[in-house]
């Protein structure tokens, strides 16, 4: 990876962006776009997206969400603590222990989440912590002093750990899940705008807000867009770490490539186009299967008018929706790879009907 693009990856997986105050995080990833685009817009909610031929009437978009699962402050008591509500996925079995930033009108404030000691828990409450179990301490003592800090309810809380490399050969961090998505689709156009490469379509770059908590701005822009194509990367699953079962799981390991999926939301030639892709640029890929929804993005896209041709190019990665989320680089490399490579095998107009 080109020492530009490292420096703005982990800058932007080290930027909080939780759902619904993506802000921040979006204007990062704007920046570093700007130059390989033709103009961009934002929506109401905050998605941003990228044009490239605006003018062009065949629409094709490439996809990533950029938020990342976080806490809202719920409740204070009058000793000073704070219990909290999910904002998206969050695990409660992770946070004790753990280190957060509060974000508040008068900047961050440092919390840690606190949990007794295994000395003098009561037998029946020395079980898995809890949403209703787990709290915050900020070093008050009242619930006047957490409010004169700025804290109050609806206050958002995200981890405080940052973006690290495991063995020259893995990421690490809070919320590649999936800010790592809108790096990659960023890399994507990039790379066409330093290649000189020509799309006979117009592309639209859609770092999308509010997918953890159900795929809700990608279902607002994809109306708005209205494409004709929709390219979605997210991450998956790697099973090969214990405890998972890959009866159930599939057989998905970092360090493979691309994971391709199978399911009544991608659209079958569609997903050819990206394997033979993949094939003829000598790209590895792992396939999957889907139930009813792939439960990305991807379902809204899919779904939307009167329905886009649509497939889901994933991410392996470990230890999802914890603080240490991890993928291989190589696997970065050609997740982007391959969207890009896809994109240069569509023709103006392409259509992708099941038959006809």
């Amino acid at each position: 990876m080109r020492p530009e693009s490292f420096d703005f990856l982990q800058k932007y997986l080290n930027n909080p962006s939780p759902t619904g105050f993506e802000k921040e995080g979006q204007k990062l990833w704007l920046d570093y776009l700007k130059p390989y685009i033709d103009e961009y817009f934002v929506d109401t909610y905050g998605t941003v997206v990228g044009v490239i031929n605006p003018e062009a009437k065949y629409k094709v978009v490439i996809e990533a969400h950029a938020d990342e699962i976080s806490y809202f402050v719920n409740y204070i008591t009058k000793e000073g603590y704070l219990y909290l509500r999910r904002n998206g996925g969050s695990d409660a079995l992770v946070a004790p222990s753990k280190r957060v930033n509060i974000h508040t009108a008068k900047g961050v404030v440092k919390a840690v989440f606190g949990w007794p000691a295994i000395h003098v828990r009561k037998v029946e409450l020395d079980k898995a912590p809890t949403i209703e179990t787990i709290y915050l301490d900020c070093g008050a003592a009242s619930k006047e002093e957490v409010e004169e800090m700025g804290i109050h309810v609806g206050s958002v809380v995200t981890f405080e750990d940052e973006f690290m490399v495991l063995n020259d050969k893995f990421y690490v961090g809070r919320a590649l899940d999936n800010r790592i998505g809108g790096f990659m689709i960023a890399e994507v156009a990039r790379m066409l705008k330093e290649n000189d490469k020509k799309l006979p379509f117009g592309l639209y770059i859609v770092n999308a807000v509010q997918e953890e908590i159900g795929l809700r701005g990608a279902e607002m822009i994809a109306h708005r867009i209205n494409p004709d194509v929709a390219i979605i990367t997210d991450v998956t699953h790697d099973s090969q770490s214990p405890m998972y079962e890959k009866k159930t799981a599939g057989d998905i390991a970092c360090g493979k490539g691309p994971v391709i999926t199978y399911g009544p939301a991608v659209q079958n030639n569609l997903r050819d186009l990206i394997i033979e892709t993949a094939e003829l640029s000598a790209i590895p890929f792992q396939r999957a299967a889907a139930t009813r929804a792939t439960g990305t993005d991807t379902d809204a896209f899919a779904y939307s008018g009167s329905g886009v041709a649509a497939a889901l190019i994933s991410l392996p990665l470990k230890y999802m929706h914890t603080t240490v989320e991890t993928v291989h680089r190589d696997d970065v490399e050609n997740v982007t790879k391959l969207i890009y490579e896809a994109l240069l095998r569509i023709e103006d107009g392409h259509d992708f009907r099941y038959f006809k």
